[in-house]
């Protein structure tokens, strides 16, 4: 499971053709050599949209500024052409793995510590147009990812008048060492969440420079899916990311509630864990640590990496943030996938034995919500309990959260479309990542895929919904059915499926009962 959860979504596709640009605005109305912090860029025009690829919002975080927040850009002279995507974050090479084939996965080069980079889609014809902001936060198990993934395209939503920016961060060891030299270097500001500054550091760069592109500074939508998503929700916790954004879109994933998979990291353990990985790959200083070639240190540091309690970028552990009320209250758009991931294969009778070990008393209520009659249906609960302990309950208990604790409305969905596939890939179903490429109608990218016509006519939905919410926080606009605001009474969700339509939320009482058991 945790092998699966690191999924590497990357890839790039570069079209159309190079423009260079100089401050006037040419004929077609276009902003020309757009001006940032740091310089111009230059882009990739096509059709109404140009795409700038590769624009650093951080200096490359190499050398001595390993293992430290993001630091300014330095300024460059002339025109930097962004015409193409960054170097993917410091990872193994990614390999096509279950129904992950090359659309999800990043390119297999260039891989490379220097990647703080962000890319944005716009098809403003003036700064003065304003448009809503979409901030793309990729998933990966926090361990792997980037930016660079054909499904991740922009272009689509810029087309329905968003200004699309997806943005690199650092993962893995990478992104989550803590050390106790590292917390003392840092002065009171934490240590080990750099991935978590990357991306706060890429919002502030586009409130500071996103309007040069059209966008509206002051109206900006974070999102994500799986560790993207945990992202989400941890800027939504944090102090830090006050008035950064206005809502937030969340698929697959949150830590309201402790992940099985993740756990909780405090700054004390992450310390501990960092100190000793230091000894054993032979580093006896922070020096030493950042002389070491990248891919040595990628070899020699093997452990858990994700986000941590480090004081400062999260003061508390986020179920604590949310229980006290001290989160940033945006809208919210949060849901799982029918199938995410598969879970264990015990037979039926070691299943009933598995729970009555792990539930006791309460094993024959488990039994009720995830049967065991027969093996293959033990088989079908063993892979809903998987889906529900690591994904359902933690958005179930946000959406809860969310109605319990402000006035910003949640928007529940579930993705239940079994995708158009042949062969062995039939088995994956309503698959973890799935919903992506229909959100960002970005179908166009996957490969060897039967699609039908309800898959177009989904895509064109879903995307209408994320649209409708990215530009005011309510997804329901004309010629889309009705998308209910959740509720805690009716409990009513959108479920997407090769029709769109609400229903109460499936397996709500089986959920309340694992969160029940969470968290205790």
């Amino acid at each position: 499971m945790k092998k699966q959860l690191k999924i590497a979504l990357g890839a790039a596709m570069l079209a159309a053709s190079v423009i260079s640009y100089s401050f006037i605005v040419n004929k077609a109305n276009f902003l020309a050599a757009v001006p940032t912090e740091a310089g111009l860029v230059s882009g990739v025009k096509t059709g109404d949209v140009i795409a700038y690829k590769g624009i650093p919002f951080a200096a490359p975080p190499v050398g001595d500024l390993r293992w430290k927040a993001p630091q300014p850009v330095k300024h460059w002279d002339g025109v930097r052409k962004c015409v193409a995507f960054s170097a993917s974050p410091m990872q193994t090479k990614p390999t096509p793995f279950m129904v992950y084939t090359s659309e999800f996965l990043i390119p297999e080069s260039p891989i490379s510590e220097d990647c703080l980079y962000l890319n944005v889609w716009t098809g403003a014809k003036t700064k003065a147009d304003k448009r809503p902001v979409f901030v793309w936060i990729y998933g990966g198990g926090f361990t792997s990812g980037g930016s660079a993934c054909p499904i991740y395209d922009g272009e689509a939503m810029a087309k329905k008048g968003i200004v699309m920016v997806s943005v690199n961060y650092r993962v893995g060891v990478f992104g989550f060492l803590a050390h106790p030299e590292l917390t003392k270097e840092a002065n009171g500001k934490g240590s080990g969440n750099y991935a978590l500054l990357d991306q706060i550091a890429a919002l502030k760069w586009v409130k500071r420079n996103i309007a040069a592109f059209g966008g509206d500074p002051n109206n900006v939508t974070i999102g994500g899916q799986s560790a993207g998503s945990m992202s989400v929700n941890c800027l939504v916790a944090s102090p830090l990311t006050k008035g950064l954004f206005n809502r937030a879109i969340a698929e697959s994933g949150s830590l309201v509630v402790k992940n099985p998979l993740l756990g909780t990291n405090t700054l004390q353990t992450a310390e501990e864990s960092g100190a000793k990985l230091a000894e054993k790959a032979g580093a006896k200083t922070l020096a030493e640590m950042r002389a070491m070639p990248a891919e040595e240190v990628l070899k020699k540091f093997q452990g858990h990496f994700a986000p941590i309690v480090d004081g400062y970028v999260l003061p508390e552990p986020v179920p604590e943030i949310f229980a006290a009320n001290k989160q940033n209250h945006v809208p919210l758009i949060t849901g799982w996938n029918d199938d995410e991931f598969g879970g264990q294969n015990k037979n039926k009778e070691d299943f009933k034995k598995w729970a009555e070990t792990q539930y006791g008393a309460d094993a024959e209520t488990f039994l009720k919500y995830f049967p065991a009659g027969t093996d293959e249906q033990a088989k079908d609960s063993q892979d809903k309990l998987a889906r529900d302990q690591i994904f359902a309950v933690a958005g179930f208990k946000w959406a809860a959260l969310q109605c319990k604790y402000t006035n910003s409305p949640v928007y529940v969905y579930n993705f239940d479309r079994k995708v158009p596939a042949e062969g062995d890939m039939k088995k994956y179903g309503a698959f973890h990542t799935a919903e992506v490429p229909y959100m960002l109608d970005n179908l166009r990218f996957l490969n060897n895929r039967p699609f039908e016509p309800a898959d177009r006519e989904l895509a064109k939905t879903m995307s209408g919904y994320w649209v409708n919410f990215i530009k005011t926080g309510n997804p329901n606009g004309a010629g889309l059915p009705e998308w209910l605001k959740y509720n805690t009474i009716s409990y009513k969700i959108k479920a997407f499926n090769a029709k769109s339509t609400t229903e109460t939320l499936p397996d709500k009482d089986g959920l309340a009962f694992l969160l029940s058991k969470t968290e205790k």
